[in-house]
């Protein structure tokens, strides 16, 4: 039986996050998702006047192809789906995964080869189309969760079919304050940090790039993130699972990681020198987003939360000049019952536990 709300999400997808407008050329990227997924996206797309494109992935194809990733082949592969992508003008990627821990033994080297390869590929879809990228529910991610796939399935369309539009006022007063914001200091529990956003604009995310959305980002000065953070969200990267990360820095670079693997995580952050310094910080707001599930799609939008990410800066936008094959977002929640915590900008308190202090963001709170 169809469920009618992929029909919804579809219409919301190219209607208001991408904008698709009559004579776009459209790429639907779909993984690991039913065939009724990209057809009910074609449909919409024609609907609007645009032409529709699919590539069709499979983790298990994917994981085999990283394997064995050779520079010759990724460098034809990267040719080939940046030219691609140079013919589209907007991008709709939905994302399944039976399994997590898919590319979990993918060795390490050929991993970075194939993410430095395809890179350019990632740039000019971020930089030079209107794209939207969204998770697909299926029983390993219930099952990550901690629901029914049916329970799960519904807080899934819940989440993704919010209405972004009534979030907007709030979140323009937030991008505008993180913009002229200069000093930022974070407490919370194992966490005191300061950085400066001196000169670095911040992005307001309602429902128009990430499915779901839910935050505002920008990023430090590059070299002037100073002190300790304790991350309380559980992660996961390059396939590997990652639970109480904390860094410490100097001068803006992590001088020391630990984690639950702490050999596996200095591994990833001495993938390139921009590795160790952080690329974007950002507030989650998503007020139906409260659990951790090791799914940074919904994870990063947890209400009351904000991400510190080691790696490559968003080029263009927020853009500190920081660059890597590495974009790590790492979360931290702030509600009470994760500890707490609170966010100060140029010395007046912003966020406490969680929750937004001043009048105008607080239609942000959960």
């Amino acid at each position: 039986m169809h469920d009618p709300r992929i029909d919804s999400l579809a219409t919301q997808l190219v209607r208001y996050s991408t904008s698709v407008k009559r004579g776009d050329k459209v790429l639907i990227d779909a993984h690991d998702v039913p065939g009724s997924v990209p057809v009910a996206l074609i449909r919409a797309v024609r609907k609007a006047g645009a032409l529709p494109f699919v590539n069709l992935g499979d983790a298990q194809v994917n994981r085999e192809m990283l394997r064995g990733a050779d520079e010759a082949q990724y460098d034809t592969l990267a040719k080939y789906s940046l030219a691609q992508m140079r013919h589209m003008d907007a991008y709709i990627a939905i994302r399944g995964s039976h399994n997590i821990t898919e590319t979990s033994d993918v060795p390490a080297a050929r991993m970075a080869t194939a993410m430095k390869k395809l890179r350019p590929v990632l740039n000019h879809r971020v930089n030079k189309t209107r794209w939207c990228v969204l998770r697909w529910p299926n029983p390993a991610m219930a099952q990550q969760a901690g629901m029914s796939t049916e329970a799960f399935e519904d807080f899934f369309f819940k989440v993704c079919l919010l209405d972004y539009k009534k979030l907007v006022p709030a979140m323009k007063r937030l991008e505008a304050l993180m913009t002229k914001t200069e000093e930022v200091h974070i407490k919370g529990n194992g966490t005191d940090l300061r950085f400066s956003m001196k000169g670095l604009e911040a992005i307001a995310c309602g429902g128009t790039h990430n499915i779901p959305d839910g935050e505002c980002f920008s990023a430090p000065v590059k070299n002037s993130v100073e002190g300790v953070i304790r991350y309380n969200a559980p992660t996961i990267y390059q396939g590997i699972a990652f639970d109480n990360i904390e860094l410490t820095f100097e001068r803006g670079k992590v001088v020391k990681a630990t984690a639950n693997n702490t050999k596996a995580i200095n591994k990833i952050l001495d993938s390139d020198p921009g590795a160790r310094y952080v690329g974007e910080f950002a507030i989650g707001f998503n007020p139906q987003i409260k659990e951790p599930m090791r799914d940074i799609l919904f994870d990063e939008k947890i209400a009351g939360s904000f991400h510190f990410t080691p790696g490559q800066a968003y080029e263009g936008v927020a853009d500190n000049g920081n660059r890597s094959q590495v974009h790590w977002d790492m979360v931290c929640i702030q509600r009470p019952d994760y500890g707490g915590g609170e966010i100060w900008f140029d010395g007046k308190l912003v966020r406490k536990n969680g929750k937004f202090v001043p009048k105008g963001l607080a239609a942000l709170n959960y």
